[in-house]
């Protein structure tokens, strides 16, 4: 479907730029709890000003991908479009700037204060791209037409003589038919010969003397006269002058602007980040998000109230929401018959944790998380063949993985270990991965599996406790609840 990712999901960013930070921060979540609690501030405070929301959409939606205009930029391969796309990013930072302050009458929390004063607005790069480049410049920059009127002096004077001499030569046709009577006389221009004045054989006599025969067609003379040829020069010297000041001239803009390149930068990634944020905020208002309480300290373990599957829940009619209570070093022994949501409830615990400490609000009606350090999941089982892997060597590479470099603040998923091998093997696997995540690792633990006995393990160890679903049959139809 159109929005099967998580990323998908949470991607409501109006640029290039946001769409960019927006992954980033979802690959690599944060792990400082103050910085988690920061971005929920931004994220909350948007979420509570819709004004600023759509402000900051509208702003952006007129802003080019301003990382890759500053790398062209820099590198000296921008063309004058580009500065002209560079320029109506500029514009809008001032717009950018008033949405965000707009209506919250300066009561704003410190991470947008802290972003807009990083929107630094680069006017003078801003005009100085304004007053040297015509509005909508050709696609090449060393044939002319990039740079605007008024901008260089001697520019001006070279286009102004150029200019003088094609309205001489435009006059030239009406004069000449008076001077000498030809009505059919024509005046023209091509690339090999440049301007002439061309009379039918019918009209030769007529000719004056001053004309110079300069081709000879099949019905007709080609001549020109030594003021013709003297404007020529100037037309075409003055043009050629003018193309090569204009190429001068936009290198040089381009070369002030590149030396802005770290305050560019800069830009771009605080409109990165406020694209990201709004995004966030949005998301969280429009399918119910709350934010998440983030703890520290020793007894800080998973809370959530009516947790749900931010990508399930899109793709169904209707969700049943679950709670989920782990405290710190727990772990959770998952049973209940194929499809009846395991999966589901374990991978809706982890994405509210990955979507907390990426500084989104997470889809629940109530959250208290810890900060962990990270996430492994060892789920699904698809075979490796092409790698040489069966699915059960995979499997008992990516276990030891886990077993190796999770600790006490890692959250770990685990979703049917022992599947690829004979049922005692299976069994036995899965009960001492799971007792050397209790017993050696200490992490808290999400453990879905199929081998019902391992319920038992609840009463061997003290931090081990039983989730079950449940599937109901009526008249030979069963029905799963999805509830845990």
């Amino acid at each position: 479907g159109a929005s099967d990712t998580v990323f998908e999901t949470l991607d409501e960013t109006s640029c290039a730029l946001g769409r960019r930070c927006l992954e980033r921060w979802l690959r690599r979540p944060l792990v400082d709890a103050d910085a988690i609690r920061s971005r929920h501030d931004a994220v909350g405070e948007l979420a509570d000003r819709s004004l600023a929301r759509e402000g900051v959409a509208d702003a952006l939606a007129a802003a080019y991908d301003l990382e890759r205009l500053v790398a062209r930029v820099s590198r000296g391969r921008a063309d004058a479009r580009d500065l002209r796309s560079l320029h109506a990013t500029l514009a809008a930072v001032p717009e950018l700037k008033a949405a965000l302050a707009g209506d919250a009458g300066g009561a704003t929390t410190a991470h947008p204060r802290a972003l807009r004063h990083r929107l630094d607005e680069l006017a003078e790069i801003r005009e100085l791209i304004d007053d040297a480049i015509a509005v909508n410049p050709p696609p090449e920059i060393t044939e002319g037409g990039v740079i605007r009127e008024g901008f260089d002096d001697d520019l001006d004077a070279l286009r102004a003589t150029e200019r003088e001499g094609r309205e001489w030569v435009a006059d030239l046709e009406a004069a000449e038919r008076e001077r000498t009577g030809i009505d059919s006389l024509s005046v023209g221009h091509n690339q090999v010969h440049g301007y002439y004045i061309e009379v039918t054989d019918a009209n030769l006599d007529r000719v004056p003397d001053d004309y110079r025969r300069r081709q000879t067609l099949k019905n007709s003379e080609r001549y020109y006269t030594p003021e013709l040829k003297e404007r020529e020069e100037e037309i075409v010297g003055a043009a050629e002058r003018a193309d090569a000041t204009e190429y001068e001239l936009f290198v040089d803009v381009r070369e002030r602007v590149a030396g802005e390149t770290e305050r560019l930068q800069a830009l771009a990634d605080a409109i990165a980040e406020i694209d990201a944020l709004r995004s966030l905020s949005t998301v969280a208002v429009e399918r119910d998000y709350v934010r998440p309480t983030v703890r520290t300290g020793e007894d800080a373990g998973v809370e959530i109230e009516g947790g749900r599957h931010p990508v399930v829940e899109r793709a169904e009619e209707s969700f049943v929401p679950n709670d989920a209570d782990l405290p710190p070093g727990s772990i959770a022994v998952i049973t209940g018959p194929n499809m009846s949501g395991k999966s589901t409830y374990m991978r809706s615990v982890a994405l509210a944790v990955v979507l907390a400490q990426t500084g989104a609000f997470v889809p629940a009606q109530a959250a208290s998380l810890p900060v962990f350090d990270r996430l492994f999941t060892r789920v699904g089982a698809s075979d490796d063949i092409a790698g040489g892997q069966s699915t059960f060597m995979r499997e008992m590479s990516e276990l030891t993985e886990i077993l190796h470099d999770a600790g006490r603040n890692s959250l770990v998923l685990l979703d049917e270990v022992g599947r690829g091998t004979a049922t005692t093997d299976g069994r036995a696997i899965a009960r001492a991965a799971a007792e050397f995540v209790h017993d050696e690792l200490g992490a808290t633990a999400l453990f879905a599996t199929h081998y019902h006995d391992l319920t038992d393990l609840a009463d061997e160890r003290e931090r081990v406790f039983n989730l079950h679903f449940t599937a109901t049959r009526e008249d030979g139809d069963v029905t799963f609840l999805h509830r845990v």
